[in-house]
């Protein structure tokens, strides 16, 4: 009989659920919508009449069972296996995730939970390029700024279980205020919608009219737009990659300077920008690096796939738990 281990991604709109084995290789996958009444219980029942369906689906063609099912969630607490005052979701207080999917799945050996940015720092280090590394940090850019941190093989969950948020770092003194609602933090101005708001920064600054991106609406534009704008050539979207670089480079050379790691990892849209992101983010972190640590941390691109990387990496939670 194989085994297999269950991924779930849970964002603010739809829960992302796959079935995947030992290589990684994701054996069915599917979603529900995450829910916008609160009622944790009836959510839970319905993830695990998806997860019942979708293994039943697998079990046609091949006998599996199931090791142990992964959570990424925001918020989420690996100590305790809760998720805690998630802004983006529609559950109030503490939920008991863990303890609830329990109860649908008594037989599964191993059932953990982490927040999402872990989740891919985990699934980096069984299934990407971080394997055989010890130490590593995962950046994931994309709404937000997420960050994993992985220290002598182990993810860094801190005293209370939420250590890592790299993306409010503060980078910028009272400076543009981040969806958290401090200022100036790091992902105010390294996601996608910070992306956004560098362009529109520019366009003000420069009177810019004739840039590709001018007669976008804010609610419009995106970052891919600006990667299209920047290939052709036009000069507001070239500075926001510029600007993008310097600030994540910043923050990445605070990262190194708390940790020392072999390689820091980019994973999510903004990266398929390629040199146009990594080449001024290396630029700028070599910048601000105390000369012991210049040259020796590399800045890599995720060998997740982008379609399955949420699933494989809320798996690759539950492998790591089957190993302890």
């Amino acid at each position: 009989m194989k085994k297999v281990t269950v991924g779930v991604d849970i964002g603010g709109t739809n829960t992302a659920i796959g079935i995947v084995d030992v290589d990684g290789n994701v054996l069915e996958k599917g979603n529900i919508l995450t829910p916008d009444h609160g009622d944790a219980a009836k959510y839970i029942t319905d993830l695990s009449a998806a997860i019942n369906d979708m293994v039943s689906k697998v079990q046609k063609n091949e006998d599996i069972s199931v090791a142990g099912i992964g959570i990424g969630a925001p918020n989420g607490n690996y100590y305790n296996g809760t998720i805690e005052h998630a802004p983006n979701l529609s559950f109030e207080g503490v939920v008991h995730f863990v303890e609830m999917l329990k109860k649908h799945f008594p037989d599964v050996e191993a059932i953990a939970l982490t927040n999402d940015a872990n989740a891919a720092a985990i699934g980096e280090m069984i299934y990407g390029g971080a394997k055989g590394m010890k130490n590593f940090a995962m950046f994931t850019l994309g709404t937000g700024v997420g960050s994993g941190l992985v220290v002598n093989g182990d993810l860094v969950y801190g005293s209370d279980g939420f250590a890592g948020e790299c993306g409010h770092t503060t980078l910028v003194p009272n400076g543009r205020l981040c969806g958290c609602g401090g200022l100036g933090h790091l992902e105010a101005y390294c996601s996608a919608p910070g992306m956004k708001r560098t362009a529109f920064e520019l366009m003000a600054k420069y009177n810019a009219t004739d840039s590709m991106l001018a007669d976008k609406s804010f609610n419009e534009l995106d970052s891919k737009m600006i990667y299209d704008a920047a290939v052709a050539g036009d000069k507001i979207a070239l500075e926001v990659f510029e600007m993008t670089g310097m600030y994540l480079g910043q923050g990445l050379a605070d990262t190194v300077h708390h940790l020392s790691p072999e390689a820091i990892f980019l994973f999510g849209g903004p990266t398929a920008a390629g040199e146009l992101i990594f080449k001024p983010t290396r630029e700028n972190m070599e910048k601000h690096l105390l000369p012991v640590f210049k040259g020796k941390v590399k800045i890599l691109p995720s060998k997740l796939d982008a379609g399955n990387a949420a699933i494989v990496g809320a798996s690759a939670l539950a492998w790591k738990e089957l190993e302890k």
